[in-house]
């Protein structure tokens, strides 16, 4: 078993996520999958639709959660999610090295998954010094 992976975005952004990490790995080691959230969408549809998605990810160790922007739709369903019995971590600011770093830590844990995808989303800034 491993750690399901749900990407709430905004529209168009997840599928090129995974579209880019598949570019680079190939095959995706983990379960992956894509909820993009509408400019209209209803909270409470999208938590219901998230819920879904995210229980048929988990297969027995919890399902992490990336989010493209904290304090936005999809991470604030996100952060709901726990109370609906689900066993997720929501970790924002998710970028194309979080999830490349999530991607290659497929053995861990969704805590320790949940700290890596901080780590490889920070790690993933650069800034030029010219």
């Amino acid at each position: 078993m491993s750690v399901g992976v749900l990407l709430m975005t905004h529209e168009a952004m997840g599928e090129a996520l995974v579209g880019a990490a598949r570019h680079v790995l190939g095959k995706l080691p983990m379960p992956l999958d894509v909820l993009e959230v509408g400019a209209s969408a209803d909270p409470e549809h999208t938590l219901r639709d998230a819920a879904a998605h995210a229980r048929g990810l988990d297969e027995g160790d919890g399902v992490l959660v990336l989010t493209d922007l904290y304090g936005a739709t999809p991470c604030n369903v996100a952060q709901r999610m726990p109370s609906l019995g689900l066993n997720t971590h929501c970790v924002s600011g998710l970028n194309l090295p979080m999830l490349l770093r999530v991607l290659n830590y497929p053995e861990q844990s969704l805590d320790e998954l949940a700290q890596t995808a901080a780590t490889g989303g920070r790690g993933g800034i650069f800034i030029d010094h010219a």
